[in-house]
């Protein structure tokens, strides 16, 4: 059996070893049912105890208040980018967006195309989004502010989020979700693939606060009515079952790690490491201004593509795996998420070394 990479993908992602471990433990007879949870019925009561354990994780982990509810949808962040402004667009107020890159211009292209009045206050395009605005200004009358707190093909990370007043922040956290302490309450709604730091593709987290449920309209696709799913536990149609079943288990790996600030000490340390190895080096060519630059997604380029190419094929021979970068910008990107182990950045730090060595 081979041994395991080091894994740098974006999403599909590396997942903690003691989370596969407990699911193959659990594969064929889960807690004695005497069937796998992939066989069992999503209204049993067994299942239900798993989808609340694993919402109530997701809560506790960050802090959230009963004035939040989580649901398990399908879609990815993709279906998002309709369903946000379906059900919390308000006739007469603009959503507000803020573009950062390739996720954000989906999520205002969806806008867009469902008719509903929106305005981009800020964009970093004319920079190649190389960093985050600073500068833009809230309308106070807003339906809501929408942000993609990572961007993950071009690397940049909200480093404090805006302050949005009564005016409900909204953000896509699929690539930066739980990797770091943030305040729960400045957020009225947030969603999340969940296959970057919580868990498998498939699964796809929203936690909405209360007071914006009865926004959704009763027009718009109920698969994508919020209010429909929160009035059913996230059981209006069979979901993800087994996919939920892991969110539960990587939630519990963050807890049982010493909670999430634990979490960021050691996703800070991993980025450190290697920003600091780029940043004493000519050879290796970050993308990202210093003020902008994701803990997740570090993305970075080498003095001409033939040494990127020849980089990524010899760091896969060093079982380093994943490393390139998103079709659309070229380059290098290593993902750093939660379940990224200290030693596998730096087994890349010590390649990289080598390699800037004898490629001068």
């Amino acid at each position: 059996m081979k041994e395991r990479v080091f894994n740098f993908n974006p999403g599909p992602a590396t997942l903690p070893v003691s989370v596969l471990e407990a699911a193959k433990e659990e594969m064929i007879n889960y807690h004695g049912e005497g069937m796998s949870i992939l066989e069992m019925s999503h209204r049993s009561k067994t299942f239900e105890g798993i989808l609340n354990d694993a919402a109530a994780s997701i809560k506790k982990v960050m802090g959230f208040s009963d004035n939040y509810l989580v649901l398990f949808l399908q879609g990815g962040a993709t279906a998002q980018f309709a369903a946000v402004p379906l059900n919390l667009a308000v006739k007469g107020k603009p959503a507000l967006y803020i573009n950062t890159g390739s996720w954000a211009k989906k999520a205002i292209s969806e806008a867009k195309k469902l008719g509903i009045e929106y305005k981009v206050i800020a964009s970093s395009e004319s920079d190649n989004f190389s960093h985050i605005p600073k500068s833009y200004e809230i309308d106070p009358n807003a339906s809501y502010l929408h942000i993609t707190s990572n961007n993950t093909i071009f690397g940049t990370q909200w480093q404090a989020y805006p302050k949005s007043g009564n005016v409900p922040l909204i953000a896509d956290m699929s690539s930066d979700f739980y990797c770091r302490r943030f305040d729960p309450n400045l957020f009225g709604l947030i969603y999340a693939g969940a296959q970057k730091n919580a868990g498998p593709a498939g699964v796809t987290i929203v936690i909405i606060r209360n007071d914006l449920l009865p926004r959704s309209p009763e027009n718009i696709p109920t698969i994508l009515n919020y209010n429909v799913f929160a009035k059913d536990n996230s059981l209006y149609n069979t979901p993800n079952c087994f996919g939920i079943y892991i969110v539960g288990l990587v939630m519990k790996w963050i807890l049982d790690q010493g909670g999430i600030d634990k979490v960021e000490e050691v996703n800070k340390k991993k980025a450190k490491l290697l920003y600091d190895t780029m940043d004493t080096t000519d050879f290796y060519l970050p993308t990202v201004q210093k003020d902008s630059r994701s803990m997740m997604n570090i993305t970075f380029r080498l003095p001409s593509e033939e040494l990127e190419n020849k980089f990524l094929a010899e760091a896969k021979e060093a079982q380093l795996v994943g490393l390139k970068g998103h079709r659309s910008v070229g380059g290098v990107r290593a993902s750093l998420y939660n379940a990224m182990p200290l030693k596998g950045v730096e087994a890349l730090v010590d390649f990289m070394k080598k390699f800037e060595k004898k490629s001068r």
